[in-house]
């Protein structure tokens, strides 16, 4: 499922995944509106990884608590070898013991936020992400010529 901010074009592209469909939604209808973003919803952790294996994200925005092989696995498994290897991944979950931090800092989550998230700390904390990107891309110097 895709979901597009209206009446403008897309500046970012998106990946959400949640297993509850409602924070699905509500994640994307924040992110869309407060980042004139298209998002894509994965509702679990197998639809996560076909998404982020066929196609390239601006940012991807993950909760941990996830059926499956759950979404350490899932962070990990992008992180391997996909197009979204170097994508900025945002973990949105209740967790918040230091050992889940920790693992997924480890694993290389960019950013860790705790539900209920607020909305403007989301959309300030994906944004943020997403310049970072940017500025580390427009910092890369071009490849080598072979000699």
């Amino acid at each position: 499922m895709s979901v597009q901010a209206l009446n403008s074009a897309p500046h970012h592209r998106l990946l959400i995944v949640d297993d509850e469909e409602a924070t699905r939604l509500l994640l994307a209808h924040q992110l869309t509106r407060a980042l004139r973003a298209e998002a894509q919803l994965a509702g679990t952790c197998e639809e996560a990884l076909r998404l982020a294996g066929n196609y390239a994200y601006d940012a991807i925005v993950l909760d941990l608590m996830m059926p499956g092989i759950g979404g350490v696995e899932v962070l990990k498994e992008i992180r391997a070898a996909s197009p979204n290897a170097q994508t900025p991944v945002v973990v949105v979950t209740v967790l918040a013991d230091r050992e889940s931090i920790h693992s997924c800092l480890e694993a290389g989550a960019d950013a860790y936020l705790i539900k209920p998230v607020e909305r403007s700390l989301l959309a300030h904390t994906v944004e943020a992400q997403l310049h970072a990107r940017r500025s580390a891309h427009r910092a890369s110097p071009p490849p080598s010529a072979p000699a």
